[in-house]
């Protein structure tokens, strides 16, 4: 196994989703969260870079070229690269629903071209070679349900749309499995959105331990569940292969995290997948074992780097040295399990 690959990364939007300034947890800044990830190191192995969201306050959307140029430089000066980008698709930011009107569906799009942008500066600059920028519907699972199949459509003809902006620039679009994603919401749901949308060179799916694990258990989606409360082992281990079987072909960004079987929202973000510390007690996945049914052939899949999500960690967790330590020493498991040369 190389040591070298997949090159392990740290989330930066964990600084900011959940976030609220004037709250005990307000957003933590770009700088703040570079020293941090910069600190952690076990036994001489340090992050080797991050994936990165483009939106204030780490970054404007619409910043010019030598404001970008001046992120990159910033970013390579602690000797990180940056991997996968976040667009900024969500209402409130530049984007909008992917099952909206017609205004709101080209919100998306233009969100996706805002990111491809910012994606070739970082690309020319040389701080950036690998990576995916991601995506979700940007809307709730409640509306979706008043009618499954024309959303469905709808949302997958807007993912087309900023598909083509992505191929355009060399892009590749990963879709967020997450219970809070109208069309996205099950396993069963983003298989079918991903096969509606028809492009699996320029969108795929993106895993996340945490928020898969809530496919597992249906919520959302009871009639996609393929685990009940009280699960054996043999059991979980079942439901696992079958759902990763399904989504795996189509996974081209990962991450890597530990859920409690609880759903969590803080801030405006809707109650989703709770991000756990990598050795939380109650964790109920086992990090390396679960990595490896996600990363079976995943560098033909085009995926160099892996990265840690702690979405919504309080700040006094995110400011912990301990905890950026512990997530490193579980990536790096991950990687002498499942690496390549």
């Amino acid at each position: 196994m190389s040591h070298e690959y997949p090159k392990l990364h740290n989330a930066m939007w964990p600084g900011l989703v959940g976030k609220e300034p004037g709250t005990d947890n307000p957003p933590i800044s770009l700088d703040r969260m570079l020293e941090l990830t910069a600190a952690a190191e076990v036994n001489g192995v340090k992050f080797d870079g991050i994936d990165y969201f483009l939106f204030h306050p780490h970054t404007d959307p619409d910043a010019s070229d030598d404001e970008i140029k001046a992120i990159a430089d910033k970013v390579a000066g602690y000797g990180f690269t940056i991997g996968s980008l976040v667009a900024p698709i969500w209402p409130g930011t530049v984007g909008d629903s992917a099952m909206g009107d017609a205004a709101a569906r080209k919100k998306f799009v233009l969100a996706v071209e805002k990111a491809c942008r910012i994606a070739r500066i970082f690309n020319e600059h040389g701080v950036r070679q690998y990576g995916v920028i991601r995506i979700d519907s940007a809307t709730g699972p409640a509306a979706w349900y008043d009618d499954p199949q024309g959303n469905t459509k709808k949302i997958a003809e807007t993912f087309r749309a900023a598909a083509q902006v992505a191929a355009d620039h060399g892009e590749r679009l990963a879709a967020e499995g997450e219970i809070c994603w109208a069309g996205m919401h099950s396993w069963k749901n983003m298989v079918d959105l991903l096969e509606a949308v028809g492009m699996p060179e320029t969108v795929g799916f993106q895993a996340d331990l945490a928020h898969t694990y809530l496919y597992l258990m249906g919520y959302n989606a009871p009639e996609h569940a393929l685990l009940k409360e009280g699960y054996s082992d043999a059991e979980f281990w079942a439901a696992y292969k079958k759902m990763t079987d399904a989504l795996r072909p189509w996974t081209i960004d990962f991450h890597v995290a530990q859920n409690d079987g609880n759903v969590h929202g803080t801030g405006s973000h809707d109650k989703t997948g709770k991000h756990c510390p990598a050795d939380d007690p109650n964790g109920k996945l086992d990090i390396v074992k679960c990595a490896g049914y996600w990363l079976e052939g995943a560098e033909e899949r085009g995926i160099e780097h892996i990265c840690w999500d702690g979405c919504m960690f309080p700040n006094a967790m995110l400011e912990t040295p301990a905890t950026w330590n512990t997530i490193l020493k579980a990536m790096i498991k991950v990687r002498d399990a499942h690496g390549w040369e």
